[in-house]
């Protein structure tokens, strides 16, 4: 097998729902695994569910159900919501499932008959919903310092893991593999914790029944976590299935919250070490989510939703939103509003409106057809250095990096379109092999940054390689390079991929007493018709210089989304320089009737009102992008 990748998320606990946190690490990992397949890689991806341990009993007892019949309906929660993300994974496993209850007990003889397992007894704290053993001196004013639930105190008979052994062993580990936990600051909190000395792990119980029994004492069930680890190697079919196992381990990631890292960067590398199995490549640490700045919780009634989000905003844009907003490894914090604004200037604004005016040209212009020309000059330049830095930050899991380089590509077509001026050369005979060049050079970017968006934005990625002819073949390596757009292919305009979504009115504001208007005095009232036929839409400026022997005249080229600029005289050079105007966001009159000012033809005017120091542009609160009917 050629470049095996095998990567992994937790095994989500059944005793809770999906929440923004779960699907954060299911994305970002589907991400990775979608990036890895299109460079070549053989990829297993696996995620799936830890179904034991008391809660799980405890919770199933409360409500009357056995353990399995609330794991199965919990179960298909994650399932489903997967499916909603097109999650791509290989596997799903089950620790319920015989494949997996035959590699515990098959690691568990491996480990007990070097020993490293002895039979003792256990007397100290235990946190039920962390499911953590804990001392004294962990506890933080008597409680959990992860979730601050008070422990219980428990004394009974248990097997223990010698886990003592291998605190030496385990820092040589890190020493030598400093890039095995990350983000870094993640590997130094761990190290320490190592440096304070390991102490042996209890690794059964006997106070509860719904667990894998241990071999030879079924009235011991082994503890959650010797289970829950195992997964990785269970499937993979280990022990029984060595062709495959030895193909795929060691994994090459594990990507993990941060409350679970102490079980991956300690616990699960000395079972392994005492296995005599080799150790994954890499624990990847992400933060957590907060909501409006609070933390989530179930009482304050904060928790995020995700088949919410996808139901309102979509797949792709919510998995654009969780991988582009923060940085991968730190805290972050979620908020409708902030998303609704991704939504609006990143996928809207930017990505929708840069396939929608350049497949517009090509047809307007090219008669929607691509002409192969030679090198392409800045974007070529621009598009090559991207590729390189999206394959580092894929490789770092630094995803929104990535996804900056992306739009950074986006954003240089953008302008490429204005200076360039395709509606300026499609005026000239003479200069059609330019124009030719020009929609080339922009096509070709618009196939590289379909490939380039697909990990994140599946979906998306395959409405944009259907307008451009693109099929399962072209997402691979070899595609990742300019110039392999073919030449003569023809490419319909494209649908709006993003049309904006509005802000939601604020329930909480009160309603006001509705008064009838005092009619205006002096003024002819218009009726709703009448101003109806007013088109009022948003404007980006992209360019803007002085008209000639004017000192109050500027004339701007101004974007409202039609193909090419409104060009639009303005009396502002009082109030703004050029330089002031060149990307401001403006409210156009685009209905008048064209007129020359100073002999400069005018095709629209630019709204403003009188302020305290000369004219004040009338804009928006917010980036709104062009071509936006002002109601």
């Amino acid at each position: 097998m050629t470049n095996p990748f095998y990567l992994s998320t937790p095994i989500y606990y059944v005793n809770d729902v999906p929440h923004i946190g779960y699907a954060y690490t299911t994305v970002a990992t589907d991400a990775l695994a979608r990036y890895r397949r299109m460079m070549g890689d053989e990829v297993f991806f696996l995620t799936g569910t830890d179904e034991h341990g008391q809660k799980v009993e405890k919770s199933a007892a409360l409500q009357g159900i056995s353990p399995r019949e609330l794991a199965d309906r919990v179960v298909g929660r994650y399932q489903t919501l997967w499916q909603e993300m097109t999650i791509s994974n290989d596997d799903f496993i089950r620790t319920t499932e015989v494949r997996h209850k035959e590699a515990v007990q098959h690691l568990w003889k491996i480990v007990e008959e070097k020993g490293d397992i002895y039979l003792g007894e256990y007397e100290d704290w235990y946190c039920t919903p962390c499911e953590t053993f804990l001392t004294d001196h962990q506890l933080v004013n008597g409680a959990c310092p992860d979730c601050g639930r008070k422990p219980e105190r428990l004394k009974e008979e248990s097997y223990f893991f010698r886990m003592s052994r291998y605190g030496d062993r385990l820092l040589d580990f890190y020493e030598k593999h400093p890039d095995f936990v990350q983000p870094l600051a993640r590997r130094n909190e761990i190290v320490q914790f190592i440096r304070g000395g390991l102490r042996d792990l209890s690794i059964s119980r006997t106070t509860f029944s719904w667990g894998i029994p241990v071999p030879g004492n079924p009235k011991h069930v082994i503890y959650v976590w010797f289970d829950a680890l195992t997964n990785y190697l269970s499937a993979l079919g280990y022990p029984s299935n060595r062709e495959r196992f030895e193909a795929f381990w060691p994994a090459r990631v594990h990507v993990i919250g941060k409350d679970i890292l102490r079980f991956h960067a300690v616990y699960w590398p000395t079972f392994l070490m005492a296995a005599g199995l080799p150790l994954p490549k890499q624990v990847f640490s992400h933060g957590w989510w907060t909501v409006d700045g609070e933390k989530m919780s179930k009482s304050k009634g904060n928790v995020v939703d995700p088949g919410a989000m996808i139901r309102q905003y979509g797949a792709d844009p919510f998995r654009y939103f969780l991988l582009r907003e923060v940085p991968f490894g730190l805290d972050g914090d979620f908020s409708e509003k902030a998303l609704v604004g991704r939504f609006n200037a990143d996928l809207a604004n930017d990505l929708g409106n840069l396939f929608s005016r350049v497949t517009t040209m090509l047809n307007k212009y090219c008669g929607g057809k691509v002409v192969r020309t030679g090198e392409g000059g800045e974007l070529q330049s621009r598009a090559e250095a991207v590729l390189a830095a999206v394959d580092r930050h894929m490789g770092n899991l630094a995803f929104h990096l990535a996804l900056q380089e992306i739009w950074g590509l986006i954003n240089a077509a953008n302008r490429f379109v204005d200076r360039q001026a395709p509606w300026t050369l499609a005026k000239d005979p003479g200069r059609r092999d330019e124009l030719d060049a020009v929609m080339y050079h922009l096509v070709e970017t618009l196939r590289l940054v379909t490939l380039l968006i697909s990990p994140v934005m599946p979906e998306t990625a395959k409405k944009c390689a259907a307008l451009l002819g693109m099929g399962e073949k072209d997402f691979r390596k070899e595609a990742l390079v300019w110039g392999k757009l073919s030449d003569g292919m023809e490419i319909p305009r494209a649908e709006p991929l993003f049309p904006r979504r509005e802000k939601k009115p604020v329930s909480s504001v009160p309603k006001r007493e509705v008064t009838k208007p005092k009619r205006a005095q002096g003024k002819d009232l218009l009726s709703i018709e009448e101003f109806g036929r007013l088109d009022l839409r948003s404007g980006v400026v992209r360019e803007a210089e002085p008209v000639p022997k004017s000192d109050r005249l500027l004339r701007l080229k101004v974007d409202t989304g039609d193909p090419e600029p409104r060009q639009v005289v303005a009396g502002v050079a009082g109030s703004y320089s050029p330089d002031d105007l060149v990307g401001r966001e403006v409210v156009v009159v685009c209905n008048l009737k064209p007129a020359k000012i100073c002999g400069v033809e005018s095709c629209g005017m630019i709204l403003a009102v009188e302020g305290k120091d000369g004219l004040a542009l009338v804009g928006f609160d917010e980036s709104v992008g062009p071509g936006k009917k002002v109601r």
